[in-house]
């Protein structure tokens, strides 16, 4: 599903984000307070403005609630990065997911609103983009040649049926390493296993084929 992508503050981490998102299909526009750090985004994006992303008038002009996310990924400026996560918030932002860079910062961006804070070493852009491509993500590690690892729920009309009689791999082009019930892991499950409710997966397979799946849990 196409989504539109508000991302505030573009430095590595930022960048990276929207390339990788604009690559997955979604809409994505770029604020940053810097003229040359937008002037070197244009020639890439078709959204980009130079903003004061901490002045409620600014933010407010950009129709804040008509973003399915909102990224804050500011770098070092813990100030601003607050300020704008709570205005994003009071303008009716409907998720927004703000850059930390410790436990800390971790817990004053959840008091002031943040639905999601991200680490700037612990998550890297590839796997944020992929976790919020689609719903019911719930882990992702990068492979080659367009190929993941990724933990989905498995779909609810799959309960009560085996490996071997849903033909998971010729119909769903995913190979299933291991299954997840709570703390629970069943590492390489036999094909007569038997899915039970709240059963996740960790496939592999290739992203687009893993997100189709996603989408119909």
């Amino acid at each position: 599903m196409r989504k539109s992508i508000l991302i505030i503050g573009i430095g590595r981490l930022g960048s990276h984000l929207a390339e990788k998102m604009q690559d997955l299909g979604h809409d994505v526009m770029l604020l940053d307070r810097k003229k040359e750090t937008i002037s070197k985004m244009a020639s890439r994006f078709s959204d980009v403005r130079v903003a004061d992303y901490t002045d409620e008038g600014v933010l407010k002009s950009f129709d804040i609630p008509s973003f399915d996310l909102c990224f804050v990924t500011v770098g070092d400026d813990l100030e601003a990065t607050m300020v704008s996560t709570v205005l994003l918030k009071k303008l009716g932002a409907k998720y927004v997911a703000s850059r930390a860079r410790d436990e800390v910062q971790c817990e004053l961006l959840k008091k002031i609103g943040a639905d999601e804070v991200i680490y700037a070493d612990g998550e890297t852009a590839d796997k944020l983009a992929a976790r919020h491509n689609g719903h019911n993500i719930f882990d992702y590690v990068e492979l080659t040649g367009g190929y993941a690892i990724f933990e989905i729920p498995i779909l609810k009309t799959w309960v009560g049926k085996t490996i071997l009689e849903l033909d998971v791999r010729r119909r769903f082009k995913i190979n299933i390493v291991a299954i997840k019930n709570g703390s629970i892991l069943n590492p390489s499950p036999m094909p007569d296993y038997t899915f039970a409710a709240n059963d996740h997966i960790l496939v592999i397979g290739k992203s687009k084929e893993v997100f189709k799946l996603a989408e119909k849990s």
